[in-house]
């Protein structure tokens, strides 16, 4: 298992996690399962988690997403920002557009969660 690489920083009551790795696969699924579902452990409720850098998506990675989501609901908020090509295609076949929230960007994340 490869640690995934990231940075997290705060914007107001949101925690922005950006995920550095440009996939996101097997091989570092379980460690964004781990940041995510440990964040929500410690009491983040609202997390946008920005894939700008990220090109490549497979199914474990989206599991790891989904089972975020599902330890979120229903009193949390896990926004994707940033997502693009290969990304929003695996979203879109999986119908998970219609689950998660998408925002273009982080600032876009940002300003629309904290409104």
């Amino acid at each position: 298992m490869n640690k995934m690489q990231y940075t997290e920083e705060r914007a107001e009551d949101l925690l922005v996690l950006t995920v550095i790795d440009t996939r996101l696969e097997a091989s570092n699924a379980q460690s964004l399962r781990e940041l995510l579902i440990g964040r929500i452990e410690k009491g983040e409720q609202r997390i946008v988690l920005d894939l700008q850098n990220v090109v490549f998506m497979d199914s474990s990675a989206l599991g790891s997403l989904i089972g975020a989501m599902k330890r979120l609901r229903p009193q949390g908020t896990l926004a994707l920002a940033g997502a693009t090509g290969p990304v929003l295609r695996l979203m879109n076949l999986t119908r998970m557009d219609k689950v998660f929230q998408f925002f273009p960007s982080r600032d876009a994340a940002t300003a629309a969660l904290e409104a």
